[in-house]
């Protein structure tokens, strides 16, 4: 069974950075994309950034030049660095996967349970 575990999350001023982690635990599968979305209280969940296999990002509007996605897939790792913070971002920050299980051809869409992100000062 995989399991998605986020961290990284707290509380910062405006203008701070963080670097959120997701880490992929488990064996026998593989990651193509992976992504951050946020959820902010009364809010729908909205993608952050998305990153592929074959290394193409994708980046919502109002984190770029902020915002940088990657992936260490040696150790099934997903990274989310965060600049020039604003209250704005202030959210449940969520990893999602798109895992193959070796020997299949079906996606399985994977969450993590989500890390607390507050700009504030």
């Amino acid at each position: 069974q995989v399991q998605l575990v986020e961290s990284g999350g707290g509380l910062v001023q405006p203008g701070g950075s963080l670097r959120l982690s997701c880490a992929a635990s488990g064996t026998g599968f593989s990651i193509n994309a992976m992504g951050w979305y946020r959820q902010a209280p009364g809010k729908q969940r909205e993608l952050v950034a998305r990153i592929g296999d074959t290394g193409w990002r994708n980046y919502a509007d109002s984190v770029k030049g902020r915002f940088t996605i990657s992936r260490d897939n040696a150790k099934n790792t997903m990274y989310l660095q965060m600049n020039s913070l604003k209250p704005e971002d202030t959210a449940v920050y969520y990893c999602n996967a798109n895992i193959i299980a070796w020997g299949t051809t079906t996606v399985e869409v994977h969450w993590g349970q989500g890390t607390q992100v507050t700009v504030s000062s």
